[in-house]
């Protein structure tokens, strides 16, 4: 396209008719103009590399926008020295190292401007310029939006980036422009970025979405202000602070986020007010490090998309939340590890499908004045160390109000739970804490739980209207100084009968107080299980001789009664030794079984846990299996009570969990079984000589297993591996299973068997001494058939199988 011609104007008439004219170049127009000269470019394509130097004003026709296009080959298309005015041009650039638009200086105006281009940058202001930018639009899908450096500024209004290629707006380099009103979306990288000491922006009024990056990037000692502003549809964070970066959000929006909605770490502070996050996919904030710190003021986070806290809190981080809401997510608040720490003051925590507040790793949590309703758990301090205080809360509709555990030692003030489904306070494994002035009402199990004789401390508490019992201590009176200690506390005794009370149950620093009128229901005794009745009265216990020979008895199984007859002499011996008055080898138990199904992994913990009966090493020597089923519930406070349930149940015998892999699956996310490992861990160290914990599973399922946590491997003596039976040893089961139900193989029926054996599919499905099982009845079935149909059968026809009785292969 011919270039077009250029009308130059001043509003000087003294020079108006010596400088009128049509200039055959845009250069030659800006050459011959002064400052205050108007030139207006007629239509066309300008090939060429414009450098304004004087305070001009450039622009297009009117009523023809788009119609002056500046694309030359390579360079700068325009650059931008003085404080001139830009007007409805359409500037194109090709270079990948230079911008399409530069401004070095003064305070310009571009108007009306747009850059389609596939430059570096779109727009780069640098250095001591401060141009004023309205209504103009970028689109570089090869490089950054708009760049600010150098120590560049200006206001940027009602801007565009329709699309970039990296950052939508980028500003580093001790540069601070404002945004009003400008909207970035489509960018490779984030939509908006800050980096570098000094760096600053401000933003009022802006939308940043469908940005693959995170939608603002605040990094390396850069600060930010966003006001009135949408962060939404990024394919990262929406909101990320790294190394000392400072950001405030003030009645902000953010929301459908993949990931974190706001994520910020090494010593980044967040100020948050009146700014709503929703719709995210991992973390709604997410705070990492010593010296990271989040204040977040009358904020409201919500309607999580995914499966983790909405706040969660870590390495040494702080956050503060005061008058906010928290609802409709898996978690409200995690805070974990020693020197984290979280304030929540006057806020709301609700329609939590798991846990309200979870503290652990020595982490501390301070909640005054909140109200929690509608959560699975409304607080769990999980572990030694992690405390904290909950002063004048509200836990309303949970299943468990408050679970203490692992030597966690918060302080409860003048917190009320009302109507959980199970507690309302729950101590174990360990766990201590005080409650003072603290009540339950309404609640589907006990008020108060404390059991393996914790340290807990109740002052001043009151239980109303619990259907199991107002307060419940268990295996408190058999631990020499511990138990809880409890001080006037009371209850209305709503759950009728009472059983004995022993005063060795709790400790009182007043006597003369009327305690065990004050408290029905405390026992001494173990705690009663929720789920399973009591094993069944052992029968007399048989000698180990008698209990080795029937693991002899079993088909095949060659190297598993090596490593059970190794393991018994290491016990027999070594109970020996102690007699004699010798040291004693310590011997681990806990065992590892791994093998296909239906390689007799039950039937050989039950021999074991009757082995170790016989040799005194176990009280009772009894079975209790147990799958996942058994140990994870709905919700994460049910999961440790299960398994304490399980492993009480099992106390003096053996606790066998079988496909104990599924506590860990490989997409397990927060998946509740690694509760159930946790709190078995913590039972296996505490109660060591009273249980003995087999886990079994497939051999490469329970090898990852035994990798998820640090202490599951160092609990176990060893692995036994249960190989698959061979043809001959499955028909071996079979001839028992015949002689056991009076039935005999006919001529050629084994033979067959064998061949049938050989010829069955080995997967996943194949069962072993299950499928020779099934196969043996399989053929009794088949057998009755032949038979039912004559009419006085002999004894060999009534005893004996034939191969025609085998079934038809799978």
């Amino acid at each position: 396209m011919a270039q077009g011609t250029v009308q130059v104007t001043h509003t000087g008439t003294s020079r108006w008719r010596r400088r009128t004219g049509e200039y055959a170049s845009l250069a030659a127009a800006l050459e011959a103009a002064a400052d205050g000269d108007v030139l207006t470019v007629a239509p066309g394509t300008y090939r060429e590399n414009l450098v304004v130097q004087r305070a001009v004003t450039l622009r297009g026709p009117e009523g023809s926008p788009g119609s002056v296009r500046i694309a030359p080959v390579d360079g700068v298309p325009l650059t931008v020295r003085a404080s001139a005015v830009v007007q409805d041009l359409h500037v194109e650039g090709q270079d990948s190292a230079a911008p399409a638009l530069l401004v070095e200086e003064g305070t310009p105006e571009l108007l009306d401007m747009r850059i389609v281009t596939r430059s570096a940058v779109g727009i780069e202001v640098r250095g001591g310029a401060r141009p004023t930018v309205r209504r103009c639009t970028v689109d570089n899908p090869a490089g950054v939006g708009i760049a600010v450096l150098d120590g560049g500024g200006g206001v940027f209004e009602e801007c565009e980036v329709v699309a970039a290629g990296q950052s939508g707006i980028a500003v580093r380099g001790g540069a601070h422009p404002r945004l009003e009103r400008c909207r970035v979306h489509h960018a490779s990288g984030a939509g908006l970025s800050v980096t570098g000491e000094n760096s600053s922006l401000e933003a009022v009024g802006c939308e940043v979405y469908e940005v693959k990056g995170s939608g603002v990037q605040i990094t390396a000692r850069a600060a930010a202000h966003l006001t009135d502003c949408d962060v939404h549809r990024t394919t990262s964070d929406g909101v990320t602070l790294d190394t000392d970066a400072v950001l405030t959000l003030a009645d902000c929006r953010i929301h459908d986020i993949p990931e974190n909605a706001v994520d910020l770490r090494s010593r980044s502070v967040l100020t948050l007010t009146r700014t709503t996050v929703r719709q995210f996919g991992r973390n709604g904030l997410s705070v990492w490090d010593p010296g990271t710190r989040v204040d977040a003021n009358q904020c409201e986070i919500f309607d999580s998309t995914g499966d983790y806290p909405a706040v969660w809190v870590s390495d040494g981080a702080t956050a503060v939340l005061e008058s906010c809401r928290v609802h409709d997510v898996p978690d409200a608040l995690f805070v974990l590890d020693r020197g984290s720490r979280v304030d929540v003051v006057d806020s709301d925590l609700s329609q939590v499908r798991n846990t309200a507040v979870s503290v652990s790793d020595g982490a501390t949590a301070q909640l005054d004045d909140c109200r929690i309703r509608d959560a699975a758990t409304g607080a769990w301090f999980r572990d030694h160390g992690s405390g904290g205080t909950l002063s004048g809360c509200t836990v309303d509709g949970t299943q468990t109000g408050v679970i203490v555990t692992k030597g966690a030692d918060p302080t409860l003030e003048r917190c009320t739970v009302d109507s959980p489904a199970e507690a309302g306070f729950y101590v174990s494994a360990g766990g201590r804490g005080s409650f003072h002035n603290c009540r339950v009402t309404g609640s589907g199990g006990y008020g108060f739980h404390v059991i393996d004789g914790c340290r807990a401390t109740l002052k001043k508490c009151r239980t109303e209207r619990c259907a199991r019992g107002g307060y419940e201590f268990a295996d408190g009176g058999n631990t020499p100084g511990g138990g809880p200690i409890v001080e006037d506390c009371t209850s209305d005794e709503s759950a009728g009968v009472r059983p004995p009370a022993h005063e060795t149950a709790v400790q009182t620093s007043n006597p003369s107080t009327s305690l065990l009128g004050a408290i029905p229901g405390q026992r001494t005794t173990e705690q009663e299980p929720l789920v399973a009745s009591e094993p069944e009265p052992a029968q007399p216990a048989r000698t180990s001789k008698v209990v080795l020979g029937e693991l002899d008895g079993l088909v095949g199984l060659d190297s598993v009664k090596r490593e059970v007859r190794a393991l018994t002499d290491m016990i027999e011996v070594g109970r020996r030794r102690q007699l004699a008055g010798l040291k004693a080898a310590s011997a681990r138990r806990h065992l590892v079984f791994t093998g296909s199904p239906g390689t007799g992994k039950t039937t050989v913990a039950r021999l074991y846990g009757e082995i170790l009966a016989s040799l005194g090493v176990l009280e009772k020597g009894h079975l209790v299996e147990v799958s996942r089923v058994d140990l994870v519930g709905e919700h994460i406070g049910s999961t440790a009570i299960r398994t304490q349930e399980a492993f009480d149940r099992a106390r003096g015998g053996v606790l066998f969990i079988d496909e104990a892999y599924a506590l860990s699956p490989e997409d397990s996310g927060r998946d509740f079984g690694r509760e159930a490992i946790d709190t078995l861990v913590k039972l296996m160290e505490d109660h060591r000589d009273a249980v003995v914990v087999i886990v079994a599973g497939y051999t490469a399922e329970m090898e990852r297993f035994l990798t998820v946590n640090p202490g599951v491997a160092s609990r176990f003596s060893r692995t036994i591996t249960f190989s698959d039976y061979v043809p001959e040893e499955l028909l071996r089961i079979v001839e028992q299973q015949a002689e056991e139900h009076e039935y005999s193989l006919a001529p050629g029926a084994p033979e067959a068997l064998l061949k049938y054996f050989t010829a069955i599919p080995k997967g996943p499905a194949f069962g072993n001494g299950r499928t020779a099982r099934q196969t043996f009845e399989a053929m009794v079935e088949r057998h009755a058939g032949r038979v039912a149909q004559l009419d006085e059968p002999s004894t060999d026809d009534l005893t004996l199988l034939y191969p025609e009785d085998l079934p038809e292969l799978p």
